[in-house]
């Protein structure tokens, strides 16, 4: 790989792409199960002293803010409700200038509690996992019966005006794949945004299959099935999700079709991992390591540069498509949304 040009205040790739978004895991653990990201008994978790401290990750995140052109961060897992310091971090990352603006990625299992702290401490808003309104079919994905907790979660998020709330939803064929159009009148009658996300290739069973995949095509056919869909005119911009106006708006609805639409040209996103790793891509197979250079005394300056040098390598695309794709060894939860 070669070493990225010294850029200013900027974090490119070869192909001209800028990373402004930056999403940041916190912990590879979570409270649920779902069949589509772990298997029943959990994964063997990432031990203490392997984890960034509070302190490494507000270090990382200023270093992306000020010297690397960060303007959105945004915390995943796991479950980053779990992250006993969580509260602190925002705080933190809420105090840097320029402000980036910050969201999360949560399954919403705690939410109604936290929510208000989370506002005080500085976040701006929140995605919440829900792929199903049915307490069975809930148990069934997530092996946990807790979608009252959920619903309570996005209740509390929306009282505290962590706005706007979105819903990510994920369908599997022959399990939920009926439901679109019922979760998406849910999120209209509360207010929220729904994204449907097509199931990608990162699972810890490496078991995805492209045939069981409920493709955007068919989540779209299937949502108007009760409402009218209108492209947005809206500019998409670097937005993983395509939007659509429903009924003519000015609700929107939004499909994310990772494999059979790639939005790769348009990526701007770079990935900390709880254990910190840069990845470049989603499905990137290789990592570079900020976690060995902070605690190996590297400078701001130096670990910027080594941010800009994996960020340069970053391909063209995902490659799912390609016969000699490999799915990443590490599944969704070690990785970050």
């Amino acid at each position: 790989m070669s070493v990225a040009p010294q850029t200013d205040g900027v974090l490119v790739d070869r192909y001209g792409r800028v990373a402004r978004d930056l999403r940041v895991s916190l912990t590879d653990k979570c409270n649920l199960r779902c069949t589509y990201c772990m298997p029943a008994e959990g994964l063997p978790w990432l031990a203490g002293p392997e984890l960034l401290t509070d302190e490494e990750i507000v270090r990382l995140v200023r270093v992306a803010v000020d010297r690397l052109g960060v303007t959105e961060v945004r915390f995943t897992g796991g479950e980053p409700l779990i992250r006993p310091g969580l509260l602190g971090i925002v705080t933190a990352v809420a105090a840097l200038d320029p402000r980036p603006r910050i969201s999360l990625t949560t399954n919403g299992i705690g939410l109604d509690r936290l929510a208000p702290a989370l506002r005080t401490a500085g976040l701006d808003r929140v995605n919440v996992s829900l792929d199903t309104l049915d307490p069975a079919r809930f148990t069934q994905l997530t092996r946990r019966p807790r979608l009252d907790a959920v619903l309570a979660g996005l209740a509390g998020a929306a009282a505290a005006g962590l706005d706007p709330v979105k819903i990510n939803s994920v369908l599997m064929r022959g399990v939920n794949e009926d439901e679109a159009p019922a979760l998406l009148r849910f999120a209209l009658d509360h207010g929220y945004q729904l994204r449907i996300i097509e199931q990608m290739p990162l699972d810890a069973q490496h078991g995805w299959d492209r045939s069981t995949m409920v493709t955007a095509e068919e989540i779209l056919a299937s949502l108007r099935t009760q409402f009218d869909l209108s492209p947005d005119p809206t500019e998409r911009g670097a937005a993983p999700a395509e939007t659509w106006l429903v009924d003519g708006g000015p609700a929107r609805v939004g499909v994310i079709a990772s494999v059979t639409r790639p939005f790769c040209g348009d990526c701007d996103r770079t990935r900390l991992t709880a254990d910190g790793q840069i990845r470049a891509c989603l499905f990137a197979t290789e990592e570079s390591d900020l976690r060995a250079a902070l605690r190996g005394g590297a400078t701001d300056d130096e670990v910027a540069q080594r941010w800009r040098t994996a960020m340069w390598g970053k391909r063209a695309g995902h490659g799912i498509d390609d016969p000699t794709f490999l799915q990443p060894t590490r599944p969704m939860s070690a990785i970050g949304g």
